[in-house]
């Protein structure tokens, strides 16, 4: 069993991946490497890789691919045991198309999947409230009403017991409208304690697009603490006591960018959880959120804590 220290718990739909060895439309690709693809996932196995301790949960199905997903986050160090498995419901899949030095196109197989199934009654609320933070993603409420119902359920559960509620909006509009996104992912930023907003998100849930404006706007709601995410250029980050621009790393080349956005969270979270001032959770953030470009895949191009401070060229990368 897993030891009562978690630091972070998270949970939503992770899928297994299909990713072609080759370029170009997929009805010429015939080979394919398989590996995991999922938001939550994501940010629970990096920060596995910078040392903490991490639990994640969803739900899967009975099969191959269900089994193959829980062994993957598992053997990455992450905690697995309050994953629930649905005999009626399949694992989701998705299959990338790649070219050369562009993001790669996304097809999801993700209708009716297990994770969608997700309901309150799968929470274990002793679980939840045992972390220090807990971690969501706007996908995990746009997956079906009872996944939604799920994730306020959590997030009360979290703030009754004094956890941190870390949100990253993640719009997927292939999911959901874009005025059913703005309701109910607004409604969840004003409870949130940490947020992780990109311009685009700026642009559709707050018809904004300065860093500034956009920060100000998720403070006015209640949000403590927020990290605008800039790109290359780096982020944006306040806590209302301190705010400032933090410049990010250039990648000439990105191979994948896809799990970018999930290495700067946890890059962040690993930066609060270790006590370092707000600019040294950017500049982590930042970092990891730049080496995840570096490899093809979701999640295989996260650092350890060793190699993140080699990339960043430090002997003591925090700025406390």
């Amino acid at each position: 069993m897993y030891n009562d220290n978690r630091e972070v718990i998270t949970f939503g739909e992770t899928m297994v991946l299909f990713n072609p060895d080759t370029t170009g439309p997929l009805r010429y690709a015939h080979h394919f490497s398989k590996s995991i693809a999922g938001a939550e996932s994501n940010v629970a196995i990096a920060l596995a890789r910078l040392g903490h301790q991490v639990g994640w949960f969803s739900k899967l199905g009975d099969d191959e691919f269900g089994r193959y997903i829980q062994s993957v986050i598992r053997g990455e160090g992450v905690d697995v045991s309050r994953v629930v498995t649905d005999s009626t419901a399949s694992t989701g899949l998705l299959f990338k198309e790649r070219f050369a030095h562009v993001n790669p196109n996304i097809y999801y197989y993700r209708k009716h999947s297990a994770a969608s199934l997700f309901k309150i009654e799968d929470l274990d609320y002793n679980y939840i409230s045992s972390a220090k933070i807990f971690h969501i993603t706007g996908i995990t409420p746009a997956l079906s009403a009872s996944a939604r119902e799920a994730v306020y359920k959590a997030i009360e559960i979290a703030k009754k017991n004094n956890v941190l509620v870390s949100f990253d909006p993640n719009i997927r509009l292939k999911l959901w409208s874009i005025d059913e996104a703005k309701e109910v992912l607004l409604d969840i930023a004003k409870k949130a304690d940490i947020i992780f907003p990109g311009i685009d998100e700026g642009r559709i849930l707050l018809g904004l697009e300065d860093p500034i404006e956009i920060t100000e706007a998720f403070h006015g709601m209640g949000c403590k603490t927020i990290a605008t995410k800039l790109g290359k250029d780096g982020c944006y980050v306040s806590n209302q006591k301190e705010k400032t621009f933090v410049e990010g790393y250039v990648i000439e080349k990105p191979e994948d960018t896809v799990g970018a956005g999930d290495g700067f969270a946890a890059g962040f979270l690993s930066g609060l959880l270790r006590g370092d001032s707000l600019h040294g959770c950017a500049k982590l953030a930042n970092a990891v959120g730049a080496m995840a470009t570096l490899v093809r895949g979701d999640m295989e191009g996260f650092p350890t804590l060793t190699q993140v401070k080699e990339f960043m060229g430090v002997n003591q990368y925090i700025d406390r």
